[in-house]
């Protein structure tokens, strides 16, 4: 019987715990987090009316992903200058286009099938005008494809930067008009998986990757032009 309350338990904690996390992402995803927001265990646990564990936990989670940055002042959103994100899209111009093709080699059926069902509710997300679906679509279906990829060390240097590009996809998935152009960019990707065609899949996620770079200086473009417009208001 103690053995049982435990695991139940524990469960509990679990289930408290992706709550949290999840409320939280939408939260980052709605922009209603900001780089000046700090958010600490004890404030979290007391919001959601649990205990620190499952607030850590989440908080925790949150940071492993690439969402936040632990500090020893509690957790923020990762802190990157406009240069090192730039030097991120080098690198995924370097890497992402030979591991999405080994991909496309390497990939299973059962791979397929997952990233289509990502794909069916990401095009479902984008018509509703659903940004938190499509956010966790497009994740799913990032993270999916990279686990296809055979090559480990490559994989886990993609994995690397992943905050980077965490960082990047918050900034521009506010902007709805970015929403088609990620469907239809992870659609092209997925045609060439499907086929087991590399040279589409090389080509495909090249692209890729410059309409997110040119995403992500547009947003950067009208965050500073709102600062402006701000000021000249004030």
């Amino acid at each position: 019987m103690p053995k049982s309350k435990k695991t139940t338990t524990t469960a509990g904690t679990r289930n408290q715990s992706t709550q949290i996390h999840d409320v939280l992402m939408g939260r980052m995803q709605r922009g209603e987090i900001v780089p000046t927001t700090r958010l600490v265990d004890t404030a979290v646990a007391e919001e959601f009316g649990v205990s620190r564990m499952p607030a850590r936990d989440a908080l925790m989670r949150l940071s492993h992903e690439g969402y936040l940055e632990a500090t020893t002042r509690g957790f923020v959103l990762p802190r990157m200058s406009h240069v090192e994100i730039l030097e991120t899209f080098d690198l995924r111009r370097l890497l992402e286009p030979r591991a999405a093709a080994l991909a496309a080699h390497a990939i299973t059926d059962e791979e397929i099938a997952a990233l289509n069902r990502t794909l069916v509710e990401a095009r479902v997300a984008t018509e509703a005008g659903n940004s938190e679906l499509l956010f966790k679509a497009s994740e799913r279906f990032r993270n999916g494809w990279i686990s296809a990829i055979p090559n480990g060390s490559l994989r886990k240097a993609i994995q690397r930067y992943m905050t980077q590009v965490q960082a990047v996809r918050m900034l521009t998935f506010v902007d709805p008009k970015n929403h088609p152009l990620i469907t239809s960019g992870n659609t092209e990707l997925f045609e060439a998986f499907s086929t087991h065609n590399a040279i589409a899949a090389f080509d495909s996620i090249t692209r890729f990757v410059y309409v997110g770079e040119s995403a992500y200086l547009a947003a950067l473009k009208q965050k500073e032009q709102t600062k402006i417009n701000a000021a000249s208001t004030a």
